[in-house]
């Protein structure tokens, strides 16, 4: 019978392997804070040219996709409406990913070490188990 993923590694290693690095990227990413700052009046994008400070609001990219409804609802083939909306769309959902910020939450060298040793040791013996064993050990 053939080990983990059908080499001769161990299927004892793979398996603590696979438990030890689910562990530490649970934990390292359970430490991590997401937050966001969005709101209508939030500034999604901001140009600098010639002197000039343009920014472009939350807000103003919903009046296009408001527009592009409206033409949608009054006549659903028209390209217009579509290129309005969904360009919106698109726009709003690129500004809310970016103006994502992700923090570590505080927490002492000890546990930190803790996890990247078991997220990376874990990765470790999961990869030498699929490696395979010579056949004299």
């Amino acid at each position: 019978m053939k080990g983990a993923g059908g080499t001769s590694g161990g299927i004892g290693q793979f398996l603590i392997g696979l438990a030890m690095m689910c562990g530490g990227f649970y934990l390292l990413l359970n430490s991590v804070h997401v937050s966001s700052g969005f709101g209508l009046g939030y500034r999604l994008y901001q140009l600098n040219s010639m002197g000039m400070n343009m920014s472009i609001t939350s807000g103003m990219v919903m009046l296009p996709f408001i527009f592009g409804v409206a033409i949608l609802f009054y006549n659903g083939k028209n390209p217009i409406g579509w290129l309005l909306s969904a360009g919106s769309l698109v726009a709003l959902v690129f500004g809310v990913i970016s103006s994502i910020q992700f923090r570590f939450k505080s927490m002492s060298a000890f546990d930190l070490i803790v996890i990247l040793v078991l997220a990376f040791g874990g990765l470790g013996l999961f990869l030498r188990s699929l490696k395979g064993m010579p056949e004299s050990e």
